[in-house]
Order: structure tokens, then C-alpha cells, then sequence
């Protein structure tokens, strides 16, 4: 798996360097329910680091909303798109993509947060934070079993298209650009255009 971009893990047969202890998902949400993160506080829990998350630009949050639209429309009642919603990939990471597109279930995930298996697709938009949304949560990704991940690099114009994960990271890599037609792996008659995704971007 890719590094974080975060500081090592110390190593833990050095007695002359303090432990560190990862946090688990059940530590990181009892912090904001008693207050130690305010609610306003934008995190996600990557591999048991609490990291935080960056500003939504308005480029960004325009992208968001058109693939919530575009998604919503191809999926209709086959698919919940989830926005900005946590999804619980292991007991330390709790990730909040920009949109994920999950198998119907009839309390629509209010009861318990998606795990891999309810995934069908993962999709982050990413201005600033590309390298950290490929390296690092992309593998995150893959090794969890998440079955495809899109990657939109709002600075490239383009979309990055990631299936067949592995313990070793996505093995398939595709990269499409406006112009082109791409449909998620688990619904493969419903293209949408990259284009009408990347908009004005």
C-alpha cells in the first residue's frame, strides 16, 4: 500500500521513542460525539490517522453536484448516490468520498455506514489533493475490494478509471478524457459522458 503523506509510524521495538496508537472507527466517531472534534471539523479516518480534509472549492462542489446528478440519473432506483458520506473500509479507515454509488437497501444506510460490499463505485474530484487521492487512498481502495474507483483531476481535465482491485492496488488502469464515454463497471449499459462530468472544469 502507498505511504501516507502523514508521519511514519515509529518503530515500536525502540524503547527511546514514545508508541504511537492508531485510532479505530469506534475512537474517531465517540470524538465527535462527545465534542473533542467539533462537528464543523471536516476529517477522515485513513489507516487509523485522524486526517484532515481540504477546503471544497467551488470548482469542486460543482462537479459533486453534477455527477449526483448524472449518477442518480443512469442509476435511477438500481443505486443510492451517496455524497460525501463516510463508508467504513476496515475497523481504521472511515474515508468520506466525494460520491459513492451503493446497492439499494431499504433504510437507504441510515441504520449503519456502507462497507466494501454494499460499494459499487467510488468517485473523489480532486483540485489540490491528487497525489494523496491516487497514492494513497487509491490502494486504500483496491485492498478494501472496492470493485472500481473513478479519479477526476480537475487540474488535468480528465478522469482517471481504476477496476480490478488487488492486496496490491487496482491492477486495471484507464484514463479518459471529454469526449469519451465511461459506465460504471456495474451498471456497463449506462454511459455517461466525460464531458457533462467535468463541465466547465
Amino acid at each position: 500500500m502507498a505511504r501516507l503523506d502523514l508521519p511514519p509510524t515509529v518503530d515500536r521495538d525502540r524503547a527511546d521513542i514514545p508508541r504511537v496508537y492508531p485510532f479505530a472507527v469506534a475512537d474517531f466517531q465517540r470524538m465527535y460525539e462527545v465534542g473533542i472534534l467539533p462537528p464543523e471539523t471536516r476529517t477522515e479516518l485513513i489507516e487509523g490517522a485522524i486526517v484532515e480534509m481540504s477546503p471544497i472549492g467551488a470548482r469542486h462542489a460543482g462537479c459533486v453536484n453534477r455527477l449526483n446528478r448524472l449518477l442518480g440519473r443512469a442509476a435511477g432506483d438500481a443505486a443510492v448516490v451517496s455524497i460525501q458520506n463516510s463508508v467504513r473500509l476496515n475497523d481504521r479507515s472511515l474515508p468520506q468520498p466525494d460520491v459513492a454509488l451503493l446497492a439499494p437497501r431499504a433504510d437507504f444506510y441510515g441504520n449503519s455506514h456502507p462497507t466494501p460490499e454494499d460499494v459499487l463505485l467510488i468517485v473523489e474530484v480532486a483540485e489540490t489533493t491528487v497525489r494523496f487521492d491516487r497514492d494513497t487512498k487509491g490502494p486504500l481502495y483496491a485492498i478494501a475490494g472496492i470493485r472500481e474507483y473513478w479519479l477526476v483531476d480537475l487540474a488535468a481535465n480528465l478522469v482517471e478509471v481504476y477496476r480490478d482491485p488487488s492486496d496490491s492496488g487496482y491492477r486495471t488502469k484507464l484514463t479518459v478524457e471529454a469526449g469519451e464515454m465511461i459506465a460504471p463497471v456495474a451498471m456497463p449499459d449506462r454511459a455517461i459522458a466525460v464531458a457533462a462530468m467535468l463541465g466547465a472544469c
